[in-house]
Order: structure tokens, then C-alpha cells, then sequence
């Protein structure tokens, strides 16, 4: 928000210079953001007044001019198209300097001498308005210095405001804070309400309570239009950032930088029955008064008469229903609208107006009719006219709650890091407008002023404290506290020590996005609907993941694109699913592996990586994890039928391994062997805690064996029943040959086992083994119908 410093101390004037005010402002937590003077630096300019205006004898654009300084007349040749006789301009006497270091010089134009210069106002770098002279009221002292006159010894401070600051968007609101934190008094304007001299009242409806839980509405007959904007509220208008447009618009700008309380002023004879506040129909449309055409939307809030909408509510009005020098009635507006309603209804059409920023921070609803007494006051002054009564519709039971908030002493001096005063927040708090209903014996019960929309909860009073206070008053303190070590569960490996496996196997960690295309997602898990999401960034990235597969494979077309021909990558993170009406998020891991097994180089070839590979990094993994999980032959309609194993542990489902289904990768246009893996998290992570054990001293027994036993028989299945009958001494259980041949019978294989005893204390001898031994052929022969091979 741009102001006046001098309107800002017409308010409340410390006894400080202008840079301590900014900064003051500043430390208050109001960022101020820059200062400009409101003029240039010129000199010898004084209030002149044209006298009497002839035609150039030789130009037909220029006037020959008799003016006035006060002390003597002078003739000066002007061009300007506004110049007449009487009029009071400033006048630029011949030695003067203007902005840019141009001095005024004695001349001869078209052949007629001119001494001196009329000016405009971007002449005297107040705006850029160069379209005529600078008019300056007729009561103007002819001779006066022009800066002292229009009081250009002033500047205007840009104050960048938080969103949550809404009440120091008005000269009352800084004026409040200043005084607050130099302990002045505000010289505060009074309001006092104005008298109707008619009956004639506006018709007001408000259909949308909501939106607009209160409405003030009051006609103003008999006005003059045609009346110039005063001096002085022009030069406060341009000195924050506003033009002065005509006496209507200016009196309800002025109003709302002076109160903080956005008005409008809508032509009486432009509204067709009486005012409704409602939402937009679907269809309607309105030229606004910046001459644009907006198609309105049914969530957008409007003013609108009996037939058509008039306004964007707390946005613009409309161009039909605006003012202008012809308007002899007005209607004022002056409303609470409701911010949640209200948000980003500008930008939706494009728009960022001085009302709209206010009302979607939020306004006092409990402004709106000093606001009104006010604009009917100065309008009154300026334009004349004959006031009614003010009309006003409220719905109490929407416009927000009082609230009242309870600080705590204890919370107060704990957070700001010293103990202050009670006598001394009370006064601050008092100062800031803040009500102390009641002491408490531990703190104070604060009731939350209407015009501080920000305040809700304990530590907002306890940063308005430290604020005025002051931030560099208060101490420099260490934060001290007790760090108990928590207990950690030795069976549960951290996430980090996962990572850190794959990424010594030669993996690389991948974060994919965790919404995803719907089309390929459906090619991998089509037994589970994937979440829409409501505002999706691309039609490729519209539901949420039910598998981390679906990014790891788009990652893995994206290697392949760019010849990468060894692809092996690991993601950690959530899916989710679907569970009536609420959502489940499971933590996974996933992997796929591409192309070769190992770095080619003059030891390893060119092999590709196979199902093995990947299942005796998963078995590593398992043992680094201290769990037993069995491979059991599956299906999956991701995953290539015979190249499928599902996971289990204890009996439960816990992943899925393979090779990615011959028609997926066709469909994916992936190149090679894919394989791919994805298990729970949460059912891996927690493993067996390991215990020490001595290592035995007693040599360790080897018998081998070789069975035949059926293809379709797993060799986890054969390992699991010969560990159970081959003793507690068993340490080892391995294959060394795998042989398939026309001379063991369709559907047969011969598996050759080699299996290691070693007893801790002692040594096995020969009737121990055997025995275990036959036992383990035995379970075999009866369990899985295998024979010995001779």
C-alpha cells in the first residue's frame, strides 16, 4: 500500500524524522518496501494567474499570455489547449529550475517574447499527465511558492503488506499501529451520521447471505457531477498510487484508503428496480467499467438489479450502471462481503483492483456504515445533494464471531524469552485495541477487535506483544532442552540400510512421480482402480499409483531411448488404494533391472541379466534383513506366465517377482528382458535380531546325493524337507548339479545335493551322519516321490 507521510502524520505525528518512522514501521512487522518524493526538485515556481489570453499573431497553436506572479505581470507565449483567462497555474519564473536541471531562460517564440513558463503537472514530475496546465484553485495565493502552497515537501512510502495485515491497508489502520508504538493518541476524524432530508430509500435483497452478510445501501439526490475533486484529496489520491477520476469515484477512494473500507456509487437511474445481491447466473454477462466484457460464472458473487447484473461484488462495477457528469442521483454502496466467497475472483477474470485486495484479506464488518457517514459527509461537501436513509441488510448469524483468546503468562514469557510486565502487555494489548475483559490469574482473556480479522489464536497475541515490544529488545537466548534417547528396535532395519544394499549392487535410486498414467497403470495392475485426481497437471498424470512399477518402467523407456544398455534402479514410496471412502497408503519397494548383468569389460561378457540374478539379490537382501522368504511359482498379469514368483513369508503375501509380461513390454515398446520386483515394506523391515556364537573347533562332514525327482517339483521344496529331518548340526544345504536328459524320463530332473554337519563341541562320528543322512533320502522318497540315481 502506497501513502502520504504528511496525511499519515495528520493522523498521528511522532517526533521523528521520515527514515526512523520507516523503520519503525518496519521493525513492526510492515515491511516497508521503498519511498519516492511526490514531486520533483524544482525551484522558482510560484502561483500564477493568467490575466488575459490572446492568439499568437503567427501561430495558430499558441496564446499569447499575460500573467501574474504577485509581484509583477509578464508575458508568456503557451501552448496549452486549458489555458484562460483567470486561471491559476503554476508558474515557472524566469531563473527557475525544473526537474532535470531545466532552467528557465528569457525567450523569443515565433517572435514574440516570453519570459517564464506555465506548467503541468509532469512538468513538475507530480504525474505524467502532460495533457494540459496544471489547475490550481482560484483561491490559490497568486505568488506563493508552489511546493510550500501544495505542500510537496513530502513523500510517499510503499508499505509491502502480509496477506494477514488486512487492517493496516488505511490511513487509520498505520496510523494506529505509529501511535501504538510511539504511545500517541490518534487524531481520528469524527463521523458523525448525517440526517436524511427524504424518504426515498433504496430497494435492497440479498439472496446470497453468505457471501455478503451485510449490506448498506442509501440514495443521494440532487448531486452536481460536474464539481471538481478539491485539491487536496486529488494530491492525497496521487500520492497513494490513486487519479483522481471525478468527485464520486475520488470520495469513495478516499474513503476506502482513509477507513480501509472499499464503496462504490452506482448512477439511481441505471438500476432498474432495486439492488439484489445474488450469484451469477449461468450465461450472464457484464461490460465492467474498464470497458471489458467478463462471461460471470455461477460461483461469482454480483450486485445486480431487477434484470441484469451491475457488478462484480468487491471486485468492479459495472460500465452501464457508473457515474458520470449527467448522474443527478446516486446510490452508495457500502457492504461486508465474505473472503472465502470472494477469493480469486479477480484473478478469474483478469483483474486486481484496490477494492478487491482488501476485501479477499478481509474487512471490518463492522465498518461499513461509519464508511457510509463519511462518503455521504464529504460527498455533501463537494457535490451537494440530498441524502435518505440508509438501508441495511444483515444476516448476524454469518458475519464471523467474535472471538475471545486467552494469553497465557507462562506461554507469553516462554516464548518471547523474558519476562515482561504484566502492567505493560496490558497496555499494549489495550494500546492495539485489543479488549482485556478479565485478569486471570495465569494470563489475560483478550476479546479480538472486528478490524483484526488475524488474530485467532494464543501466539498471534503473543507475536502483537513482541512486536511492539520490539524485536530488538528482547533477549539474545540459547534454546535448552532434554534429548532422551528413544529405545529402537534392534529387529527393525532402517529404510537407509535398504538403499544402501541395492546401491552396492550396482542400482541407482529413482523418485518417480506418484501420479501416473491411467492407460499404463491399467496394463499393470488392472485388478485395482486408480484414484482420479481432481485437477490432474496432464492426462498422463491422472490417477494416483496403485503400483511404484508404472514410473519405474516410464523411467526405464526413458534410459532405453537414449541407448543406455545396462538399466537397474530402486524406488522406495507409497501407493495408494482405494478402501470404501477412504484411502490406504501401503510404503513399497520396487525394482527393475534391464539389459546386461555387469559392466562389460575384458573379464565379463555381454550376458543379460536373468530371473536368478534378481532373485539371489532379493535372497541377499533377505538374509541382510534376518527373514526367510519362499519363491512360490505364480501368476500376475504384469509379469511373463512360468517367469512369475509370488513372495511369502509365514505364509503371507508379501511381494511379487518376474519378468514383465511379453505383451506389456509390446505395448510399452520397452526393448529386452524386464525384470521387475515389488514388495511391502512394512512386512520386510523387521527381521531376527542376531546373536553371537562361537565358532566350532570340530571338523565339519560332507555327504553328497543325487536325486531324480519330478520338473515340476521346486527345489525349495526339496531344501525344505531335507533340512527338517537332517538335525539341529545341519550348516549347509547346497546344489551342485542341475541335469535334465531323455534318459531320466520325460518330466524328471536329478538334482545332486551336497550336505554339511558340524557339532560345536564335538566330533560327529560315522553312525550320527548316516543315520541323519538316510533320514533326509527316506523324507525324500516319501514326501516328494524322489529316487536315488545311481
Amino acid at each position: 500500500m502506497k501513502f502520504s507521510e504528511q496525511w499519515l502524520r495528520e493522523w498521528v505525528n511522532p517526533s521523528i524524522g521520515s527514515q526512523e518512522l520507516m523503520d519503525q514501521i518496519t521493525m513492526a512487522g510492515l515491511e516497508v518496501d521503498g519511498f519516492e518524493p511526490v514531486a520533483g526538485e524544482f525551484t522558482g515556481v510560484v502561483v500564477g494567474e493568467v490575466l488575459s489570453v490572446t492568439p499568437h499573431p503567427d501561430a495558430d497553436k499558441l496564446r499569447v499570455c499575460q500573467v501574474s506572479d504577485g509581484t509583477q505581470t509578464v508575458q508568456v507565449v503557451c501552448g496549452a489547449p486549458n489555458v484562460r483567462d483567470g486561471l491559476k497555474v503554476p508558474f515557472a519564473v524566469v531563473g527557475a529550475v525544473l526537474p532535470g536541471n531545466f532552467k528557465i531562460k528569457k525567450a523569443k517564440l515565433r517572435g514574440q517574447p516570453s519570459e517564464g513558463m506555465l506548467c503541468s503537472e509532469s512538468e513538475l514530475a507530480l504525474s505524467e499527465n502532460h495533457d494540459g496546465l496544471m489547475e490550481l484553485p482560484a483561491d490559490a495565493p497568486t505568488g506563493q511558492d508552489v511546493a510550500e502552497y501544495l505542500k510537496l515537501n513530502d513523500i510517499t512510502i510503499d508499505v509491502d503488506l502480509t496477506p494477514n495485515r488486512s487492517d493496516c491497508l488505511s490511513i487509520r489502520g498505520l496510523a494506529r499501529e505509529v501511535s501504538v508504538l510511539n504511545h500517541l493518541v490518534t487524531n481520528t476524524p469524527e463521523i458523525v451520521a448525517v440526517e436524511a432530508v427524504h424518504s426515498e430509500v433504496p430497494d435492497i435483497r440479498v439472496e446470497a447471505p453468505t457471501g455478503c452478510p451485510r449490506y448498506l445501501g442509501r440514495i443521494l439526490r440532487n448531486v452536481n457531477l460536474q464539481a471538481e475533486t478539491p485539491l487536496w484529496m486529488q494530491e492525497k489520491l496521487r500520492r497513494s498510487g490513486i487519479r483522481s477520476i471525478d468527485a464520486a469515484v475520488d470520495v469513495t477512494n478516499y474513503v476506502m484508503l482513509e477507513l480501509g473500507q472499499p464503496m462504490h456509487a452506482f448512477d439511481r437511474d441505471e438500476i432498474a428496480g432495486g439492488i439484489v445481491v445474488r450469484m451469477a447466473s449461468t450465461g450472464e454477462k457484464l461490460v465492467l467499467l474498464d470497458g471489458q466484457e467478463v462471461a460471470l460464472t455461477p460461483d461469482t458473487l454480483v450486485i445486480a438489479d431487477h434484470e441484469k447484473p451491475v457488478a462484480i461484488a468487491g471486485v468492479m462495477g459495472g460500465e452501464h450502471s457508473g457515474v458520470s457528469a449527467k448522474t443527478r442521483d446516486l446510490v452508495l454502496e457500502s457492504a461486508y462481503f465474505d473472503p472465502i466467497t470472494l477469493a480469486g475472483k479477480a484473478r478469474q477474470f483478469g483483474l486486481h483492483t484496490d477494492a478487491s485486495h482488501r476485501f479477499e484479506r478481509g474487512v471490518d464488518y463492522q465498518l461499513a456504515r461509519d464508511a457510509m457517514e463519511r462518503a455521504t459527509r464529504l460527498l455533501m461537501e463537494i457535490v451537494g445533494g440530498e441524502p435518505g436513509e440508509i438501508v441495511e441488510v444483515a444476516s448476524n448469524d454469518r458475519l464471523p464471531e467474535a472471538r475471545i483468546i486467552d494469553l497465557r503468562e507462562q506461554r507469553l514469557a516462554s516464548v518471547l524469552g523474558l519476562t515482561i510486565h504484566r502492567t505493560t502487555v496490558e497496555e499494549i494489548l489495550s494500546r492495539l485495541g485489543l479488549h482485556v475483559d478479565k485478569l486471570l490469574k495465569d494470563g489475560w482473556r483478550i476479546s479480538v477487535p472486528s478490524f483484526r480479522p488475524d488474530i485467532s489464536i494464543e501466539e498471534d497475541l503473543i507475536e502483537e506483544v513482541g512486536r511492539i515490544y520490539g524485536y530488538n529488545n528482547l533477549p539474545v537466548t540459547e534454546p535448552t532442552g532434554s534429548l532422551g534417547l528413544k529405545a529402537r528396535d534392534e529387529a527393525v532395519r532402517p529404510l537407509s540400510a535398504i538403499r544402501n544394499f541395492f546401491v552396492a549392487q550396482g542400482y541407482q535410486e529413482a523418485i518417480t512421480y506418484s501420479f501416473v498414467d491411467p492407460k499404463v497403470q491399467q496394463m499393470l495392475d488392472p485388478e485395482r482402480e486408480g484414484i482420479a485426481l481432481a485437477n490432474p497437471i496432464s492426462a498422463d498424470l491422472s490417477v494416483m499409483r496403485t503400483t511404484l512399477w508404472s514410473g519405474l518402467l516410464k523411467t526405464v523407456i526413458h534410459n532405453q531411448n537414449r541407448q543406455q544398455p545396462r538399466i537397474r534402479m530402486f524406488e522406495t514410496g507409497l501407493r495408494f488404494e482405494k478402501n470404501g471412502a477412504d484411502i490406504n497408503q501401503q510404503p513399497m519397494l520396487a525394482g527393475v533391472v534391464a539389459g546386461n548383468q555387469t559392466q562389460e569389460n575384458w573379464v565379463n561378457g555381454r550376458r543379460t541379466a536373468d530371473f536368478f540374478d534378481v532373485k539371489g539379490e532379493l535372497e541377499s537382501l533377505f538374509r541382510l534383513l534376518g527373514i526367510e522368504i519362499q519363491f512360490v511359482a505364480s501368476q500376475h498379469p504384469a509379469l511373463h506366465p512360468g517367469q512369475t514368483a509370488e513372495l511369502l513369508r509365514n505364509g503371507e503375501h508379501v511381494g511379487w517377482l518376474g519378468t514383465l509380461h511379453p505383451q506389456v513390454q509390446k505395448n510399452l515398446e520397452l526393448n529386452g528382458t524386464i525384470l521387475m520386483f515389488e514388495l511391502f515394506l512394512d512386512s520386510i523391515v523387521t527381521g531376527y535380531v542376531p546373536n553371537f556364537k562361537d565358532v566350532s573347533k570340530f571338523p565339519e562332514v560332507r555327504r553328497d546325493l543325487a536325486i531324480i525327482i519330478g520338473s515340476d517339483v521346486a527345489f525349495a521344496q526339496v531344501e525344505h524337507v531335507a533340512r527338517k529331518h537332517a538335525g539341529e548340526h545341519l550348516t549347509a544345504l547346497r546344489v551342485f548339479d542341475v541335469y535334465e536328459g531323455d534318459n531320466l524320463g520325460e518330466g524328471n530332473r536329478s538334482l545332486a545335493l551336497s550336505l554339511f554337519w558340524q557339532h560345536p563341541e564335538r566330533t560327529l562320528n560315522e553312525d550320527e551322519v548316516h543315520s541323519l543322512f538316510n533320514g533326509v533320502i527316506e523324507a525324500l522318497q516319501e514326501e516328494l516321490e524322489a529316487t536315488l540315481r545311481s
